[in-house]
């Protein structure tokens, strides 16, 4: 079967990255390889992320961490968004750590029975508003804790990717006073995280003991306009997306082009049939990315549809049907970027990555 779209992930770009990271963080890393690895293939980034360095995988649900000891991953795995009512016996049963995040969940996890302690993180609220304890961390004591193991303590930063903003230091200090508070009922063996991406690269003082890094180790930047593209943050973009030409064929000026009849080709020109849509993770409302061809990039016309998009490629274009086009890639050949489709959809890059859909083959490259 011949692919008509395919997103290439590169696996020495993701090792790179997680040694970069690493390297300025000087503590242990953890991966973020929730959403399907951002889209880019859970096992396989999984194994190349330990593989170049990292020492904990991170994941929002439990059935991703259960894929992960499916495929035989040993190392510590935490799952985040695992709420009351969940199956926290296969938590234990697989050695997964589980975040806690109330008193509710803490007694639920607490209650599980065998020859294994649930190994928990607790989760704090400082300032996101989001997950967390908030004010019943003014009433968790001893007892609370009792039958599970407690591994760390984590939050999570609202505005690291604004640097400067004093609402990061307000969460940083919060957190140092919800620490000590849990290192006062004798818990002082702790794995201390805070830090995402956007303070690994930019705020050293947050990292503690381990940092959480997830849209950096896939080389793309936490924001471009606060922080620098992926290339000034010295980051390799991993996945290269890329996409057939359906067909190719002379169209004359004035042209409707797509649903609504929304274009009209201005001039003579050849139009490019992209075998990719909405369907597949292109964004709709996208109206000023488009691909590459041979280096030089064609705009998108026309509305995106479920299963293509058209594209401009010009009266004096080379391509032909069934050519490849890059719909984005490292952007150092001059194509668009994850970040071009991010601003061209009113998005950001890390939507463009974890949205392309099942139907695009993951290919890797090591």
């Amino acid at each position: 079967m011949t692919n008509r779209a395919e997103a290439v992930v590169n696996l020495s770009a993701i090792k790179a990255n997680i040694a970069s990271l690493k390297g300025k963080a000087g503590v242990d890393l953890m991966a973020v390889v929730k959403a399907d690895a951002y889209g880019h293939g859970l096992v396989p980034v999984a194994k190349a992320a330990l593989e170049g360095g990292a020492s904990y995988l991170g994941v929002a649900l439990l059935e991703e961490a259960i894929a992960l000891r499916a495929a035989g991953i040993t190392a510590p795995i935490l799952a985040w968004l695992v709420p009351p009512g969940s199956d926290f016996q296969s938590a234990v049963d697989n050695d997964i750590d589980l975040a806690v995040a109330s008193l509710k969940a803490l007694a639920e996890v607490a209650a599980v029975k065998g020859a294994k302690r649930p190994r928990v993180h607790l989760e704090v609220d400082t300032g996101m508003t989001r997950g967390g304890f908030l004010n019943e961390w003014n009433e968790i004591d001893a007892d609370h804790v009792q039958g599970v193991e407690i591994v760390g303590i984590f939050s999570h930063f609202a505005r690291a990717d604004e640097p400067g903003q004093a609402q990061n230091l307000e969460q940083l200090t919060r957190f140092k006073k919800m620490v000590a508070t849990l290192e006062s009922l004798g818990f002082t063996n702790l794995i201390r995280h805070l830090s995402n991406s956007a303070a690994t690269l930019v705020d050293h003082a947050s990292a503690f003991d381990m940092v959480r890094t997830g849209i950096a180790i896939y080389g793309l930047s936490p924001d471009v306009t606060t922080l620098g593209t992926s290339s000034e943050l010295g980051l390799i973009p991993a996945m290269t997306l890329r996409a057939k030409l359906h067909l190719v064929k002379e169209v004359p000026a004035g042209s409707a082009v797509g649903y609504g009849a929304t274009a009209i080709t201005k001039t003579d020109t050849k139009l490019g049939i992209v075998a990719m849509g909405y369907a597949d993770g292109i964004p709709r409302i996208a109206k000023i990315a488009g691909v590459s061809f041979l280096g030089r990039k064609a705009p998108i016309i026309g509305r995106v549809s479920m299963d293509q998009f058209v594209v401009d490629l010009g009266a004096d274009t080379t391509a032909q049907s069934g050519d490849w086009v890059t719909v984005f890639g490292t952007g150092l050949g001059g194509e668009f970027t994850a970040d071009d489709w991010g601003a061209a959809s009113g998005s950001i890059n890390y939507e463009i990555v974890t949205r392309i859909g099942p139907r695009v083959p993951r290919i890797y490259e090591l």
